[in-house]
Order: structure tokens, then sequence, then C-alpha cells
């Protein structure tokens, strides 16, 4: 059944938009199973995939609200989560989340110290609150894109997996060689639920090199 937005006062971007959400096929499949967001099934499309999620695992996840990646991470027996965002979060059983910036100096450690050891996987889905200006949306995404993997590739255990969001055209060829230095495997991915007319792909980088 398609749902017609009739809220007059919403430009129309806005009414665009709303008219996408609630005639989303992920946004009532979301409601319908508990999870908090779509982006779940992002995460699981993508661990159909490259298989990377496993039991007993110590996560950190960049970038976590609402907190429905560390809800599949929870699901698949992580022993350990750890999710951090600018935004608060909803508490959520077996896993601690923190409302600060990763790009304060002091937010690594602060992370590092509540996972308890080295995580064997970093996700990040951070994005940058849109412009309305592609280029300049990839850029600033982009940008977060390289905060998650320095911190993946400073933390990360021998043979972890790092998983970011990115744009087409947006992630820096630097930082892609960066991750082939750092990784056994560096692939990218368009999982079905990431919405056919964004620009978003997630590099998924595999084996940590010790």
């Amino acid at each position: 059944m398609f749902t017609r937005v009739k809220n007059k006062k919403l430009d129309e971007s806005s009414r665009n938009w709303m008219k996408r959400h609630l005639n989303d096929p992920y946004v009532a499949k979301a409601r319908a199973d508990g999870y908090r967001a779509r982006a779940a099934y992002k995460l699981i499309e993508l661990n159909d995939e490259f298989h990377f999620l496993k039991r007993g695992m110590r996560v950190i996840d960049l970038g976590a609200a609402p907190g429905g990646w560390a809800q599949v991470v929870v699901q698949r027996g992580a022993s350990a989560v750890v999710g951090v965002d600018l935004l608060p979060i909803e508490p959520l059983p077996g896993a601690i989340f923190f409302e600060l910036d990763l790009l304060d100096d002091k937010t690594p450690a602060i992370v590092m110290d509540a996972l308890g050891g080295r995580p064997d996987l970093v996700l990040s889905d951070m994005a940058a609150n849109t412009t309305g200006h592609a280029r300049t949306d990839q850029i600033r995404t982009g940008a977060l894109a390289d905060a998650a993997a320095d911190f993946a590739l400073a933390h990360l255990a021998p043979g972890g997996t790092f998983v970011t969001k990115a744009f087409q055209g947006g992630l820096d060829t630097a930082l892609l060689t960066r991750l082939k230095q750092g990784f056994a495997t560096v692939k990218h991915a368009k999982p079905p639920a990431s919405r056919a007319e964004s620009s978003e792909v997630y590099v998924v980088a595999m084996g940590r090199k010790a």
C-alpha cells in the first residue's frame, strides 16, 4: 500500500524524503523485526556477503546512533560492543554507548578502555549532515571515513576487519592505499538496503596485518 504525505507545511524536499521513508519496505521490516533503524539490514547484507561477524568478537561501532548496527552485532554473539556518537543513544543490553566526538583526542582511550581489549571489528556508518551539495557532502563524509580508518588502523587486532561508509567519488585515494597496505583484502559493496538513488557505498577491509 502506498502512503501519501499530507502535511502541507513540509517543503518539497522534505515531503519527498518522507514519502520515500513511509513507503520503504526496509523501514516496515525494521519495525516488524524490532530494529532501531533500517540501516541494520545494510550490516546484515554486508555480512551475508563477507562473513565478518563472529561469536565472541569485540566490536567498536563509530557513529552508532540510533544503535541498529550494535543490535545486529549483539544478536550475533559479540562478547563486547562499544559505540560512540555525537547523539545520545538509548541503552542496549550487551552494549556500552558514549555520547562523544570521535575527533576529540580523549575519545579513543575512553572507548578502548571500555572495550577491555583490542577490537576484532571496527564499524563506521558515520555520515556528515547533508548540505544538498553532492560534492561537499562527499568530501565531508570522506573526512569521517578517514578518521574512522585512522582509529581502525591504530587499534584493530591482527586479522581484524574494518567496515566504513563512503560516497562514490568521496573516498580519498591515499586512504584506499593505506587500507590496502594495512589489510589483506579491501572490497567495495553497495548492499541492497542502501537506497538506489544514494551514492553511498561501503568499504570492507579484512585481515588486518600484524
